[in-house]
């Protein structure tokens, strides 16, 4: 902790001096020694990847040459394959049983589905608009917002102690949803701001998310027995794959970040908070419990910004379109992780009035 404390003055100081490449590199020692520090303590354990996701930032933003491409092989080719094995990973942690779900929780689904295809992308088009973001980076805001539940909002669901049922059913149903909705709605919205070929979508999205989801699913089903080890081994491959991700996209889009950096991160943080409350207020207004209501503000905050990432892609638009899926990963991660940790720390009836941490600080 006390290296942390000194490399991140120090980072300050180059900055400051304007000495960006000394500070880029100091402040990704920062991140690296506070997450050395967190591995020591039990309950901080769980911030470690955040934390060195945050890390691989600062350096694909300090030395992006080396995440662009080896040799003549652009590294961007590898964000669709990288999505693929990690939705098939899903599919093979998944079974028949999680989509029955709805059958179960109609009305809980219904509200969360409903939250995440109508609230999500009208706020997103209205934080591209009020911010003033050039047409494609614009474009890659509404993408965002258009986007079927994150992956990691099943594990934040189980931290902060909320239906963990739900959450899964509510991510499986809206990527199910996905290949017609995210084209639909983007372009309705995100048309506004670049071409959008609706069939183009379809099949990118049954390609990256679907095909691979039902090829786990069928794994699961006839051969998960035969190779549990899978259930050890994807996980880690799938941290692993999401932040090769973030760290290409960060790598090609830098020089696009170094000029609107700041104001897309506030854009995405202001797009996940509105999201966030909304999700939450609106389940009660429904009449949904508040351990439902959690569950609901989780999936509705938490973006499958990797699905956004690999349609960027294959757009041929990774350094603009694809900013605001790779920013949006790590603010996510580190505010969600704060949450799920605040709410898992109380039960519901300790909790006066149930409100988010957000409206606290």
């Amino acid at each position: 902790m006390v290296i942390a404390a000194i490399t991140f003055l120090i980072s300050i100081l180059f900055f400051l001096q304007n000495s960006y490449l000394n500070g880029g590199l100091t402040l990704s020692i920062f991140w690296l020694m506070l997450a050395i520090a967190f591995l020591q303590i039990e309950k901080l354990k769980k911030f470690v990847y955040t934390i060195l996701i945050l890390g691989a930032v600062s350096i694909s933003m300090t030395y992006p040459q080396y995440f662009v491409s080896i040799g003549d092989f652009q590294l961007k080719k590898l964000i669709v394959p990288l999505l693929q094995i990690i939705t098939f990973g899903v599919g093979c942690t998944m079974g028949w049983r999680d989509l029955r779900g709805a059958i179960k929780m109609p009305k809980a689904v219904l509200v969360g589905l409903m939250c995440q295809y109508i609230i999500m992308p009208i706020v997103a088009f209205g934080i591209a608009k009020l911010f003033g973001f050039p047409p494609e980076i614009a474009a890659g805001v509404v993408l965002v917002g258009c986007m079927p539940g994150g992956l990691a909002s099943n594990v934040m669901a189980f931290i902060a102690k909320a239906n963990v049922a739900l959450s899964v059913t509510i991510t499986a149903i809206s990527t199910l949803l996905a290949p017609l909705m995210t084209p639909l709605l983007m372009k309705l919205l995100g048309g506004q701001f670049v071409p959008i070929n609706f069939m183009d979508m379809f099949w990118e999205i049954l390609k990256i998310v679907i095909i691979p989801i039902f090829l786990g699913i069928f794994f699961y089903h006839f051969f998960h027995k035969k190779a549990s080890w899978i259930d050890r081994v994807m996980p880690k491959i799938s941290m692993a794959g999401i932040a090769c991700i973030i760290i290409i996209i960060t790598a090609a889009g830098r020089d696009n970040l170094v000029s609107i950096g700041l104001t897309l991160v506030f854009a995405m943080f202001l797009h996940m908070t509105i999201g966030f409350f909304l999700g939450y207020y609106g389940s009660l207004l429904f009449g949904l419990s508040k351990i439902n209501a959690r569950t609901v503000a989780i999936e509705v905050g938490m973006q499958n910004g990797g699905l956004a990432s690999g349609i960027a892609v294959q757009m041929g638009k990774i350094a603009t379109l694809g900013l605001a899926p790779a920013v949006n990963g790590p603010v996510m991660n580190t505010t969600f992780s704060l949450i799920a940790t605040w709410w898992g720390s109380k039960s519901v009836d300790e909790l006066k009035d149930d409100y988010p941490i957000l409206l606290k600080t």
